[in-house]
């Protein structure tokens, strides 16, 4: 006999009913953690259980049998017993550990903290009136440290007073004045221990994301990689319309420059020849011999760029016209000194 069937044996019926009930409700969830209970009063425990209703499912039993019932299972949910000790339960959920989480933050409230506890954070009472009429209250105030004065018929504190801080234990002095002016600096809720899913263990600090932040950094790695395949021309269905997009619009710009008769082109030629017949005319002085609806046309506006290759193509042309006088220039020297007596002298010795 082994020793789980010896332990089955001496517990009682009761017990042995509970641990198979807590064992069915493992079974019937994705994703099981264990929460502190620790401090919540039994209204709003029973407020909870209603809000997770639909979404998520508490259960609360003696530590002993919620640790059996982990125990008892194969699928790694033993782990979880190490969070098993004060007032805990267990929470079952279909969702995944982070919302879960997220869940269970959001439906935090705030709920006054009592003499004898630890300030969770440091307990502020702020600047303002605390709309309470002058009496022994001023008193109170300043005793546990607030700055505090009568001010035009009131109590006011001066400025914001930290009065205790973080890890401290509070005083009856001060959970009175706090409870005068309605401070509750205490969240109430179910606080998540550790939640198995999955094969893995996650703890609190594993699954506190900055929801809107991660949302920005994987719209920030989408677009990057988006950006990444269209320039190494990667072709997927987010990325094909924007590459055929691109190749339409260099092939149309090939073909402009190459002066390609295609009907998709044609429009784009005929504006690029009107315009180049527009900066000619411009630059004709006489407007007689042009076509009269030619004539009074400026020439289109052009970028720097494309002016500082017109002015260097007229240079080169003028440089060109130059050259060609100088060389007409010295045929007609040539031809004049033929026409001399040089000629005359050889027809001469010719003939005699």
């Amino acid at each position: 006999m082994s020793t789980q069937e010896r332990k089955t044996e001496t517990i009682p019926a009761w017990k042995r009913e509970e641990v198979e009930d807590i064992e069915a409700f493992l079974d019937r969830y994705d994703s099981v953690g264990v929460v502190s209970i620790t401090g919540i009063p039994s209204q709003q425990l029973q407020d909870m259980r209603r809000g997770l209703h639909g979404t998520a499912e508490l259960r609360v039993s003696r530590n002993t049998l919620l640790r059996r019932a982990l125990e008892e299972t194969d699928e790694g949910l033993e782990q979880l017993t190490g969070y098993i000790s004060g007032q805990v339960g267990l929470i079952g959920t279909n969702a995944n550990p982070f919302t879960l989480y997220q869940q269970l933050e959001a439906s935090k409230t705030s709920a006054p903290i009592n003499a004898g506890e630890v300030a969770p954070n440091d307990i502020v009472i702020p600047e303002g009136d605390t709309g309470v009429d002058p009496g022994p209250f001023v008193g109170e105030l300043q005793s546990v440290g607030a700055n505090a004065r009568i001010d035009e018929g009131s109590i006011t504190v001066m400025e914001d007073s930290t009065v205790l801080s973080a890890g401290e234990e509070v005083s009856a002095d001060l959970a009175n004045v706090l409870s005068e002016l309605e401070i509750e600096p205490k969240e109430v809720g179910l606080d998540l221990r550790g939640v198995y899913a999955d094969g893995v263990l996650f703890e609190p600090e594993d699954l506190e994301l900055d929801v809107e932040e991660y949302r920005s950094d994987v719209a920030a790695a989408a677009s990057s990689a988006r950006n990444l395949a269209i320039n190494a021309e990667v072709a997927t269905a987010s990325t094909l319309p924007a590459l055929l997009g691109k190749a339409s619009g260099e092939a149309k710009s090939l073909g402009l420059q190459a002066g390609i008769e295609d009907p998709d082109v044609m429009p784009d030629l005929i504006g690029k020849a009107d315009g180049q017949v527009r900066a000619l005319a411009a630059r004709i002085d006489d407007e007689e011999a042009l076509p009269d609806d030619l004539q009074d046309v400026d020439a289109p506006a052009a970028d720097a760029s494309t002016d500082d290759q017109e002015t260097d193509d007229t240079e080169e042309a003028d440089a060109d016209e130059a050259a060609e006088a100088e060389e007409a220039d010295a045929e007609d020297e040539d031809e004049d000194d033929d026409d001399n007596g040089d000629g005359g002298e050889a027809l001469g010795d010719m003939f005699g």
